[in-house]
């Protein structure tokens, strides 16, 4: 089971590369993905106890310098988070779809977060900068009422403020775009 997560995005590919060596090297920590995104980004997603993935996530962001656009180190990430990450989340009939969408990869972490622990959902995506221009997405379903309290949970999550590009919530959806967010 997933423990804590860190999370380091950097504005150069190579560095990125150099940065995800050396957060496997400093301590026990497993990857989850190293990958290049949008705009010629870089993105790593690794797990392990708190001390390690801390001490990882500053090895790499000191090599990463100038190229670190940000990071984040969750205790206790909701499991939810990296099944959406990894789009192997399996959700349920929707009531209602809510969708937030951030300017930074880690505000949609932060906020998938907070918005799965605040309300009983269930996220269906946490798309993070690949192909959309770096910027990010959290889509989950659930109740109308629990959509909303955990959209604006999400939203208001400290990491996340500031990010936000847009929200909604959508009762009812028809199947098709349920569909096409799956």
């Amino acid at each position: 089971m997933l423990e804590t997560i860190g999370f380091l995005e950097l504005n150069s590919i190579a560095k990125g590369v150099e940065a995800a060596d050396l957060i496997l090297k400093t301590a026990e920590v497993d990857l989850i993905f190293a990958k290049a995104g949008c705009p010629g980004k870089y993105y790593i997603l690794f797990t392990g106890e708190v001390a390690a993935v801390k001490a990882s996530l500053d090895a790499g962001a000191a090599i990463g310098g100038n190229h670190t656009v940000d990071s984040c180190v969750i205790p206790r990430v909701h499991p939810q988070v990296i099944k959406a990450i990894n789009l192997a989340a399996e959700p349920g009939t929707p009531g209602a779809i809510g969708v937030m969408e951030f300017f930074s990869v880690t505000a949609s972490v932060y906020a998938a977060d907070a918005a799965v622990k605040a309300a009983d959902v269930d996220l269906i995506d946490v798309r993070l900068g690949t192909g959309i221009g770096g910027k990010s997405f959290v889509v989950l379903t659930g109740e109308v009422a629990a959509v909303r309290e955990a959209i604006e949970c999400g939203i208001h999550t400290e990491n996340a403020e500031g990010m936000e590009v847009s929200h909604v919530v959508i009762p009812n959806p028809r199947k098709e775009i349920f569909d096409s967010l799956l």
